[in-house]
C-alpha cells in the first residue's frame, strides 16, 4: 500500500524519476493496478494534470491502463480531452484508439452523464483536441450521439456561442444540423432563445447555409417534400419519401430560401440590431458627452448652486446642442425598444408588410443614433479642429442622405412591382372567369 501511495503521489506531481524508481523496485506495480484499482489510476491523474512524460512512461510499461475507467466511467482519454492536453490525447489514441467508442465490454464510451469524448471537448471548448479526434473518422451515430440532456455536440457548441467550433462541425457532412434536444429544439431554436449578441448573426448564417431549420419549419418541410414526391411519382413510391434527404443531416443540400426563412432571418437581424442600439442609447443617456458634474457649483445670491452634482455638463456649456442630443438619443432609444416589443408581441410578422414597417422604424432608429454620434463628436472636438470636423460631417451627411435615398428608391420600386404583379394577377383571374362564363353560356 505504501508503494501504491508513492505511485499516486508521483502521478500528481508528474515525477518521472520517482516512477522509474518504483518500476525498478517492482516491475509489476502497474500491471497489478488493472486488478486492484477501482477508482482513478495514476494514468487518469497524470492525463488530467497534463504530465506528458509521466503518461508516456506509463503507457510504455502498461498500455492496457488506457482502457481503465474511473468511478465516473471516464477514461484517461476523456479527462485529457476535457482539459485540452493535446499531446496526451494523441498518445492515448495511438495506444488505444477504440477508447473513443468502447468504454468496457458492454457499453459505449460515455460518462455518467451520457457524454462521450466529443461532448467533453465541446463542453470545455477544446477545439484543437476535437479536431484531432474527428480525424479518426467516426460513424454518423457516434458524431450525433446525445448526452443525458439530449444535446448533440453541435447543439452544445451553438448554446455556448462557440463560433469556430460550430463552423468546424458544420463542415462535416455527417453532422445532423437539425438534430433536436430533449425539448424538441434545433440549433436555430437554441440560438433564438439565447441571450442576444453579435455572435448570433455569424452562427445563424452558418446554420442556414448548412440547411438548418427551426423546429416549427421542419414539419412544414416534411409535408411539402412528401407532397412533391407523391405528385412526381403518382403516389406509388413511398420509400422515396423516407430516403429523400430534404432537410436532415445533409449540409450540401442547397435550396433557395423560402418566404419563412427570409422573414425569420430578417426578424432575428432586426432584433439583434435593435438590442444593440437600445444599449448604446441608454449608455449615452446616463453618461452624456462631457460627463456629469462631480460636485455642486458655487452658490448665487439666492443661495442656489449654479449646477448640481450628477447633472450633465453639456446641458450648461452647450444648451442648444444638448437639447438636440437629448431628442435624437431619446428617439433612438424609444424606437429600438418599440421594435423589440413588437417582435416579442406575437403579432403576425410573417407578413412582409409588417417586416417592412419594422425596417422603416429601424431606419429612423439608426438615423437617430447617427445624429447622436454627430452631436457628441461636435461637442467634444476642440475649436482648433472645427474646420476639419465640419468637412467630415458634411461628407458623412451627404453619404448618409444618398444611402437613405437609394434605399427608399429601391424599396419603392420593389413595392410597385409587387403591386403590378398583384394587379396583373387580378386582371388575369377576371379574364379567365369571364371566358369560363361565356363558354358555359355557349354550351
Amino acid at each position: 500500500m505504501d508503494t501504491e501511495k508513492r505511485l499516486y503521489e508521483a502521478a500528481v506531481e508528474g515525477d518521472v524519476r520517482a516512477l522509474q524508481e518504483l518500476l525498478q523496485q517492482d516491475a509489476l506495480i502497474l500491471d497489478r493496478l488493472t486488478l486492484t484499482c477501482f477508482n482513478e489510476t495514476p494514468l487518469h491523474i497524470a492525463a488530467m494534470r497534463g504530465h506528458i512524460e509521466f503518461v508516456r512512461l506509463i503507457l510504455a510499461h502498461n498500455p492496457h491502463l488506457a482502457a481503465e475507467l474511473d468511478s465516473r466511467k471516464s477514461s484517461a482519454l476523456h479527462l485529457a480531452s476535457a482539459k485540452g492536453h493535446l499531446q496526451i490525447v494523441k498518445m492515448l489514441l495511438v495506444v488505444n484508439p477504440e477508447m473513443c467508442l468502447a468504454c468496457d465490454r458492454d457499453a459505449l464510451g460515455t460518462t455518467i452523464n451520457g457524454e462521450n469524448v466529443l461532448h467533453l471537448c465541446v463542453k470545455h471548448n477544446q477545439l484543437e483536441v476535437l479536431k484531432v479526434l474527428m480525424e479518426i473518422g467516426w460513424d454518423h451515430e457516434f458524431l450525433n450521439a446525445k448526452d443525458g440532456d439530449g444535446h448533440a455536440i453541435l447543439l452544445l457548441a451553438v448554446a455556448d456561442k462557440q463560433i469556430e467550433t460550430a463552423k468546424y462541425l458544420l463542415k462535416n457532412n455527417q453532422i445532423d444540423v437539425n438534430a433536436m434536444d430533449a425539448n424538441g429544439n434545433t440549433a436555430l431554436d437554441i440560438l433564438a432563445q439565447s441571450r442576444r449578441d453579435m455572435n448570433d448573426l455569424s452562427i445563424g448564417e452558418c446554420l442556414r447555409e448548412a440547411g438548418g431549420l427551426r423546429a416549427k419549419d421542419i414539419s412544414v418541410s416534411i409535408i411539402q417534400n412528401s407532397t412533391k414526391i407523391s405528385n412526381d411519382t403518382g403516389g406509388n413510391n413511398h420509400s422515396q419519401v423516407s430516403s429523400t434527404p430534404a432537410y436532415l443531416g445533409e449540409n450540401q443540400a442547397k435550396k433557395p430560401p423560402s418566404k419563412g426563412d427570409w422573414l425569420s432571418k430578417k426578424r432575428e437581424t432586426i432584433m439583434v440590431v435593435a438590442s444593440l442600439i437600445a444599449t448604446m442609447a441608454f449608455q449615452a443617456g446616463v453618461n452624456p458627452p462631457g460627463g456629469v458634474w462631480q460636485e455642486n457649483g458655487k452658490l448665487n445670491d439666492q443661495g442656489i448652486p449654479s449646477h448640481k452634482a450628477g447633472e450633465a455638463v453639456m446641458a450648461y456649456n452647450h444648451a442648444k446642442a444638448y437639447r438636440c442630443f437629448l431628442r435624437a438619443n431619446t428617439i433612438a432609444f424609444v424606437s429600438s425598444l418599440s421594435t423589440i416589443l413588437l417582435l416579442i408581441s406575437g403579432l403576425p410578422f410573417r407578413l412582409r408588410l409588417f417586416m417592412w414597417g419594422l425596417m422603416a422604424i429601424m431606419w429612423l432608429t439608426v438615423t437617430s443614433a447617427a445624429l447622436t454620434y454627430g452631436i457628441s463628436i461636435y461637442i467634444l472636438t476642440p475649436k482648433k479642429d472645427s474646420v476639419a470636423l465640419g468637412e467630415v460631417i458634411e461628407i458623412g451627411i451627404t453619404v448618409w442622405c444618398g444611402l437613405m435615398a437609394l434605399l427608399l428608391l429601391g424599396n419603392t420600386i420593389r413595392l410597385l412591382r409587387i403591386w403590378q404583379k398583384k394587379k396583373h394577377g387580378i386582371r388575369s383571374s377576371s379574364s379567365l372567369k369571364s371566358a369560363n362564363s361565356i363558354n358555359y353560356v355557349n354550351v
